[in-house]
């Protein structure tokens, strides 16, 4: 049984609110169980010095945690963001510009600001997915303008956690799982297609046949994720 009571292919419940931040090109709102967070798209007409008159955009992002986004205070990260941090945020940007088309785009960058309000697990999918829906904001005000000609985003991208608790494959960890799972992987996929997967164990191994039942577990609940994100921007 999960702390929960839910379902071992369950998510836990989902909301995600557009249009919350009336400055931002995109943002949204994401709620997943007790993890909330907050997600901007910012639009620059401009491109890091490498891709400089190469056609191609960008897309990047930054996360962060509130101070009070866990049971204890955090102290604000003001002197740099921590290795926890950093991979975090390129996480995040590589898994959406993997879902951009960057030549679609044009030379321009849009910045993903992700904001942890409050965490119980997943925050890194959860940036995922809802950055995913303030990117997919963005491109929809440069393509109602005429700014780009071609839509550089196919498909959602979405991420969720799978692992093994109590011996079972589990769909979507909160906090008391994440914390005691054999086995925690975070997946992000566009489609039926893989962007990247984050798998370990925790003081156990674990089979091929089982990580392919986390995979099977996972594509699930990216699906669920993906009609959401299209509900949210339709």
């Amino acid at each position: 049984m999960r702390p929960s009571g839910r379902a071992t292919d369950a998510l836990r419940p989902l909301s995600i609110e557009p249009h919350v931040n009336r400055h931002a090109e995109g943002s949204c709102l994401i709620r997943v169980g007790h993890t909330h967070v907050l997600c901007t798209a910012s639009l620059e007409e401009r491109v890091p010095p490498f891709l400089k008159n190469t056609g191609k955009g960008w897309v990047t992002a930054e996360y962060g945690m509130l101070p009070r986004a866990t049971n204890t205070r955090m102290r604000r990260e003001r002197d740099g963001a921590s290795g926890r941090t950093q991979e975090i945020q390129r996480l995040i940007g590589r898994s959406l510009r993997a879902g951009c088309d960057l030549v679609a785009l044009g030379e321009r960058q849009i910045s993903i600001d992700c904001d942890v309000i409050q965490a119980d697990g997943g925050t890194r999918c959860a940036a995922i997915t809802g950055g995913w829906v303030a990117l997919r904001l963005a491109v929809n005000r440069l393509l109602k303008v005429g700014a780009i000609q071609r839509d550089p985003l196919a498909a959602p991208v979405a991420a969720v956690s799978v692992g093994l608790y109590a011996g079972q494959p589990v769909l979507d960890l909160d906090y008391p799982e994440d914390s005691e799972a054999g086995v925690d992987a975070n997946v992000v996929m566009t489609g039926d297609r893989l962007i990247e997967v984050q798998m370990s164990a925790e003081g156990a191994t674990f089979s091929r046949e089982q990580m392919t039942v986390l995979l099977d577990l996972a594509a699930r609940g990216t699906d669920l994720l993906a009609q959401a994100q299209r509900a949210a921007v339709a």
